[in-house]
C-alpha cells in the first residue's frame, strides 16, 4: 500500500493550522508540525502554537516537545520525524505535515546532501574568529569562498546571513574541503517511502499582511509581552532569535519604545511571509488554493490524487 504525506505550506497567518485539523479529521490521521519554533515548550504565544481546543481536535506531533536549552538542528528533526512517520504510516497510510519553515519541509520531503567530515581544528578556528569579529567575518568569507551560494541566500533567504550556526557551517565546509559549499548540494538522492501531496495556501499580499497585523495584536493581547519578559534572561539562545521576541528584547534593553517594538514585529513578520512565499513558490508539484477555498474542493483533489496514484 502506498503511503501519502499531505503537506500543507504557505505564509504565516494564512490558515494552515485550521486546514490541517479539518483534513486530519476527514482522513482520521495525525498532524506532524514542521514549524521550527513551535517545537519549543517555553514559546507559545509568539510562535502561534495551536491552542488547547485545536490540539484536542486532532493528534499533533512535534509541538512543544523540546526545550530552548537543547541544541536541536534541522538534521535532528529530519531523523526524528521520519522515524515518527514510519510509526504513523503503520496505523494509516495517509498522514499530514504542516508548517511554514521551508527548510524543515524540504528536510522531510527531500532530505539533505552528504557533506564530508571537517577537521575540528578548522571548526575551532572559525569559532574563535567569529567570537572576535562577529557575523561579518562569516558573511565576508562565504561571499569570497562561495559567491554563488551567498547570492542565492541573499536573494531567497536573507535571514540566514544573520544565523551564526548555519553561516559557520557554510564557511567550515568551504575551508575544510577547498570547494564551494554549493558544490555538495544535490549530489545525493534521498529515498522516501511516501508520496507527497503538497497543498499550498495563498492570498493577495494585502490580505496576508492584514491577517499578520491582526495576529500580532491578538498575540499582544494574549500576553506576548509577559512571555518575552520571562524568556529575556536567555535572549542569546538560538531558539529565541525569532521575530516577535527579538523586537521585545530590544524594548527591554530600552533601545526602542513598546509601540516601536510592536510595529517592528508586524513589519518583520510581513517580510518573513514574503520570503516564505518566495521559498514555497519554488516547491514543485504544489497544488495552490486560495485561503478561503472550500475545503471540499481540496479534499476532492487529494482523494483524486490518491486514487490515481
Amino acid at each position: 500500500m502506498t503511503n501519502f504525506l499531505i503537506t500543507i505550506i504557505g505564509p504565516t497567518a494564512i490558515g494552515k493550522t485550521a486546514l490541517s485539523i479539518k483534513l486530519a479529521q476527514h482522513f482520521g490521521c495525525e498532524i506532524l508540525s514542521c514549524d521550527s519554533r513551535q517545537f519549543f515548550k517555553e514559546m507559545s504565544i509568539g510562535t502561534a502554537v495551536p491552542n488547547l481546543r485545536e490540539l484536542a481536535s486532532a493528534p499533533h506531533q512535534f509541538i512543544q516537545n523540546k526545550s530552548i536549552f537543547e541544541n536541536y538542528s534541522v538534521g535532528d528533526f529530519e531523523a526524528e520525524a521520519l522515524q515518527k512517520l514510519d510509526e504513523l504510516f503503520q496505523k494509516n497510510n495517509i498522514q499530514i505535515m504542516v508548517g511554514g519553515s521551508g527548510l524543515y519541509v524540504d528536510a522531510i520531503l527531500k532530505g539533505f546532501d552528504d557533506f564530508p567530515e571537517i577537521d575540528l581544528k578548522i571548526r575551532e578556528e572559525i569559532n574563535t574568529k567569529y567570537d572576535e569579529l562577529g557575523i561579518e567575518f562569516l558573511q565576508e568569507n562565504l561571499k569570497k569562498l562561495d559567491p554563488e551560494y551567498y547570492s542565492k541566500i541573499e536573494t531567497e533567504n536573507p535571514q540566514t546571513l544573520q544565523n551564526p550556526q548555519r553561516m559557520k557551517r557554510f564557511v567550515e565546509v568551504c575551508l575544510g574541503t577547498g570547494k564551494p559549499y554549493s558544490s555538495f548540494i544535490g549530489k545525493r538522492k534521498n529515498q522516501r517511502d511516501f508520496t507527497p501531496i503538497i497543498i499550498g495556501l495563498e492570498a493577495d499580499r494585502e490580505v496576508i499582511y492584514d491577517r499578520i497585523n491582526k495576529r500580532v495584536d491578538i498575540m499582544m493581547a494574549e500576553g506576548l509581552l509577559e512571555e518575552a519578559k520571562a524568556l529575556y534572561p536567555n535572549k542569546q539562545l538560538n531558539a529565541l532569535q525569532t521575530v516577535g521576541y527579538r523586537e521585545l528584547f530590544d524594548y527591554f534593553d530600552e533601545k526602542i519604545s513598546l509601540d516601536e517594538a510592536i510595529e517592528q514585529i508586524k513589519t518583520n513578520t510581513r517580510r518573513f511571509a514574503k520570503r516564505q512565499m518566495t521559498w514555497f513558490k519554488r516547491t514543485e508539484n504544489t497544488k495552490w488554493f486560495d485561503y478561503q477555498n472550500d475545503i471540499s474542493q481540496i479534499i476532492n483533489i487529494i482523494e483524486t490524487t490518491i486514487h490515481n496514484s
